[in-house]
């Protein structure tokens, strides 16, 4: 009876984590712009994670900063799109900076490039929290359960820990897929970069540093990979699909998305036949089929997405990636990093 107790208790619990994962993801997918005035900055970050800051002073996503509103390529698109300064109030900085505002109402002012909380949002709620040990002074006075209450209000005041991957890729491809037409058609912009999940956070970003207190810089294990590449791919096929929908004109952003949207559904059947038998990825393949790639169709577009993204939060709370291992033969290897991972 003992048994037979503890299994119903596990389904009635996972059932509860996967609503519960659920609607925070929906919840996730509608929300506002971020409240620049709940940014701390990364300078707050660096008083405890001063290894994971000196990783990141070396990355692109620090020196752009100073060096995108300098390069030749940004002030063509400025100039296209009638930007006079990129660091005043502009599309540039959604996603090349890191921008700060004494309240919601006030002019936002860039103070850092792509940091800290471009990935784990806006900190003023939950940084302070995060950082203590349920009030003692010691790691070691504090009780597991302690820690897991401290960890699970952190998340609900807003902290997107590494653990809440669909939430990670969703921010990554807010802007690695660009989210303006007119920035596109008009100013000539990248549609998108050629983002990969696994190949760009294992690179020159990796900052894996914090439980060896800055000895070793960990790669992901392989069922967290595998788990990247196909959350990874998943949120690419939603977000090019959101973006198809929300086009207005057959030009350039339109095309280009619907070109995306068509390369990540074909990716996608090539992992359900390497992991066959994957409820999650039968869906999602169906429902990335279940509107055309065509403008003036938001509604179907924007219907298939929402599944898309209700299938992948299923398919992160279901999975850790073990049963995955067919997928390794099309993970890109460390030669694919986006950047070299410091040591």
């Amino acid at each position: 009876m003992a048994v037979c107790d503890a299994r119903m208790l596990f389904r009635i619990l996972k059932f509860v984590f996967l609503w519960a994962v659920m609607f925070l993801g929906f919840n996730m997918i509608a929300r506002a712009q971020t409240d620049l005035s709940k940014i701390v900055g990364p300078n707050a970050c660096a008083e405890c994670h001063k290894e994971e800051a000196l990783v990141w002073q070396k990355t692109h996503h620090f020196t752009t900063f100073k060096d995108m509103p300098r390069s030749k390529e940004a002030r063509k698109i400025t100039d296209k799109m009638g930007i006079k300064r990129v660091k005043a109030k502009s599309l540039c900085l959604n996603c090349h900076f890191t921008s700060q505002a004494a309240t919601a109402n006030k002019r936002p002012k860039p103070i850092a490039g792509i940091s800290c909380e471009s990935c784990h949002s806006a900190g003023k709620d939950w940084e302070k929290l995060h950082a203590e040990f349920s009030g003692n002074k010691k790691k070691e006075d504090e009780t597991k359960a302690q820690a897991t209450a401290r960890w699970k209000k952190s998340e609900a005041l807003g902290m997107i820990r590494p653990h809440a991957l669909y939430s990670l890729a969703k921010n990554c491809y807010s802007c690695h897929v660009v989210p303006q037409e007119k920035l596109v058609n008009v100013g000539g912009h990248p549609a998108g970069s050629k983002f990969e999940l696994v190949s760009w956070s294992q690179g020159e970003v990796r900052h894996n540093l914090w439980y060896s207190k800055g000895k070793e810089n960990v790669s992901a294990s392989r069922g967290r990979k595998r788990m990247m590449y196909i959350v990874g791919l998943a949120v690419e096929l939603e977000t090019a699909l959101r973006a198809v929908g929300v086009a207005t004109l057959r030009k350039s952003y339109a095309f280009k998305m619907a070109r995306r949207a068509d390369v990540a559904r074909k990716k996608m059947a090539v992992v359900a036949k390497l992991v066959p038998g994957v409820r999650e990825v039968a869906n999602i393949i169906k429902l990335g089929h279940s509107a055309g790639l065509k403008l003036r169709n938001n509604a179907r577009l924007s219907a298939a997405a929402d599944g898309i993204a209700k299938q992948t939060l299923s398919l992160v709370a279901n999975y850790d990636g073990s049963t995955f291992a067919g997928l390794d033969r099309i993970i890109p290897g460390a030669d694919k990093y986006k950047g070299k991972p410091p040591k």
